[in-house]
């Protein structure tokens, strides 16, 4: 099984997009990319564009030679909805149950003239490997206004778990996790840059050192938590230190959004030292 990480926040954009390869398949989760519209009350800098218009073309160039897409809810950092998807198979989130009103309004819109695909809640897909989804799964807290997610398993040789946007911050995801036994989890970890959500260091710290203490499986930690500079620190407070999207590839890690601020500094010709760079 050959995994490659296509875009993520430690790339430059928002997305968890990975590209799969077994055998006999191609598998393509979540391919979508996107912005933060407002960050620190700022707008993308041109440097975010460049990279997402970047990441966007990979993602559709992985997407003409992949032959099952699997799209873990309807944000648009984890689909693009005018890619043309015929002849795919598509695995989706169900459109109608345990989803919330923008989510559901946004995959009415996405379904509406595709042909081949299947809800995947819950479901176990065998082929020459085993393909397994959870249940629907907070995206986030519990009671998240944000509604549900799946998360993947595939199970070919070595086990593969991409949680997406469960952000390790409710029980049910941790335990659904524990329970498969992985090899490898690819995984957002908590929006610690979110001011109102003050718990999530700690409750996202104590459920992924349970996760690894019980599984011993290597992480792949990015998304929401590299929003926030401080996400080195974060990783310290781990009790195995994970891999980002760009560490996993050995490239450097660029966290544009965290650093906007900066960035448009520069933009304005001021001399500002990033840690990495652009």
């Amino acid at each position: 099984m050959k995994i490659i990480p296509i875009a993520s926040e430690s790339l430059g954009v928002r997305s968890l997009a990975v590209y799969i390869k077994t055998e006999e398949n191609n598998i393509l989760i979540d391919p979508g990319a996107a912005l933060g519209p407002k960050r620190y009350s700022l707008p993308p800098a041109k440097v975010e564009i460049e990279r997402l218009k970047h990441a966007r073309k990979k993602i559709l160039e992985f997407l003409a030679i992949t032959d099952t897409i699997i799209i873990s809810h309807y944000h648009y950092d984890h689909y693009i909805p005018g890619a043309n998807y015929d002849g795919k198979h598509l695995f989706l989130k169900d459109p109608i149950k345990n989803i919330n009103k923008s989510q559901k309004s946004r995959a009415s819109k996405f379904l509406k003239d595709k042909r081949e695909y299947e809800y995947a809640d819950g479901k176990i897909i065998t082929k020459d490997f085993r393909m397994e989804f959870s249940p629907a799964l907070p995206h986030g807290e519990k009671g998240t206004k944000l509604g549900f997610v799946i998360m993947t398993l595939i199970d070919h040789k070595k086990r593969m778990i991409h949680a997406s946007d469960t952000q390790l911050l409710n029980k049910e995801s941790v335990k659904w996790i524990i329970e498969k036994m992985p090899d490898l989890i690819i995984t957002s970890g908590p929006p610690t840059y979110i001011g109102y959500m003050k718990d999530s260091w700690k409750t996202g710290t104590k459920n992924i050192n349970q996760i690894i203490r019980e599984t011993d499986a290597k992480i792949i930690l990015d998304h929401h938590i590299i929003r926030d500079k401080r996400y080195p620190r974060f990783f310290e407070g781990l009790e195995k230190e994970p891999l980002t999207f760009a560490g996993y590839l050995g490239v450097d890690e660029t966290p544009l959004e965290a650093y906007r601020r900066e960035l448009h500094k520069i933009e304005n010709g001021e001399r500002i030292r990033l840690p990495f760079n652009i």
